[in-house]
């Protein structure tokens, strides 16, 4: 629930009420001559002057809370009815040994290859608001993480709990794009895609990469593939006898099965070997796969001014009793 008032113009009065707080306290009351003055104090007690000022205090906070019920506060909320559907998609994410390299920079500092997709993909996630996104993880297997859904929370969730080797070292590129497309082939989207990002070679599972692109876009897929990082040799993180060393790897990537699944699946191969890249073929792919979508908000409020004016109320009426009773005033 949010807080607002309908009428914040309104509030401009609270000057008006404090310039006549201010000359109120500057006036004089009214007095009489009298030759003993001091017996006249005595007579009236130390806090006769606080008291004489309660009636101003409750005139002034009648005066604001009629200001402030006169602004009109609201409690209220928004809810959204969208009216046409976003795109639907599957991230196909490499998790095999190789994304354990640490050639990427996050904020200067070397991380691993999986560690900067992960954040890239995030905010990539996180701009697609009315979009249904699904996640499959692959390495020497490949399974579905997530199936779609436009819970973006649970989505950022498993995308931060993923971790090198929790599909195997391997990598199936063929099973994973199969299973994208298992999961996006039922739904009646304007769009659908799958996103492929890997950085090494197919080199398990019976199913080519390209047999698998060529039946997803059968179905209406469409799929965009993306290399991570090169070949040569690539440092990682090595537990060793003698603590944990950094080393020289050689790594694989098969640029060509890539191309060939991008043009296969009607979409666009993509090669980033850094971070920055990465970011900008996300960005890319964000812009390219828009769709128009019609929202319609509901705006729910719940009116406050009643709890103000009944307090003006009664503080007007504590004021009237004050007045005529306890500190009535003689001519």
């Amino acid at each position: 629930m949010m807080f607002r008032f309908a009428y914040p113009l309104l509030l401009m009065l609270l000057l008006v009420v404090a310039g006549w707080l201010f000359f109120g306290l500057r006036k004089r009351p009214p007095s009489i001559t009298y030759s003993m003055t001091s017996q006249m104090v005595r007579l009236a007690g130390g806090s006769s002057r606080f008291l004489g000022k309660v009636p101003m205090a409750l005139r002034m906070c009648c005066l604001v809370l009629l200001v402030l019920a006169a602004a009109r506060p609201q409690l209220y909320n928004v809810s959204r009815e969208i009216r046409s559907p976003g795109v639907d998609m599957v991230l196909c994410l490499d998790t095999s040994g190789s994304m354990q390299a640490l050639d990427f920079k996050l904020d200067g500092k070397p991380v691993s290859r999986l560690t900067a997709v992960k954040k890239v993909v995030s905010e990539f996630i996180k701009k697609r608001e009315t979009d249904r996104i699904g996640l499959v993880v692959f390495g020497e297997e490949a399974f579905t993480q997530s199936p779609l859904t436009a819970d973006k929370g649970l989505l950022l969730g498993l995308i931060d709990k993923m971790e090198v080797g929790m599909a195997g070292d391997r990598t199936d590129i063929g099973s994973a794009i199969a299973i994208g497309g298992k999961r996006l082939k039922d739904l009646k989207a304007k769009s659908k895609i799958l996103i492929l990002l890997t950085d090494g070679v197919h080199n398990a599972g019976n199913l080519t990469p390209e047999q698998a692109a060529e039946a997803v876009r059968t179905l209406g897929i469409k799929v965009y593939a993306i290399a991570v990082g090169g070949e040569g040799l690539a440092p990682f993180k090595v537990k060793t006898p003698f603590g944990t060393r950094i080393i020289q790897q050689r790594v694989e990537l098969d640029e060509k099965t890539l191309k060939k699944v991008a043009k296969t699946g009607g979409g666009r191969y993509f090669k980033a070997a850094d971070t920055k890249q990465l970011d900008e073929i996300y960005d890319m792919i964000d812009k390219e796969e828009k769709t128009n979508v019609k929202i319609k908000e509901f705006f729910h409020f719940k009116e406050l001014y009643a709890y103000f004016l009944v307090s003006a109320i009664i503080l007007l009426g504590m004021e009237i009793f004050l007045r005529i009773t306890f500190l009535r005033k003689i001519p």
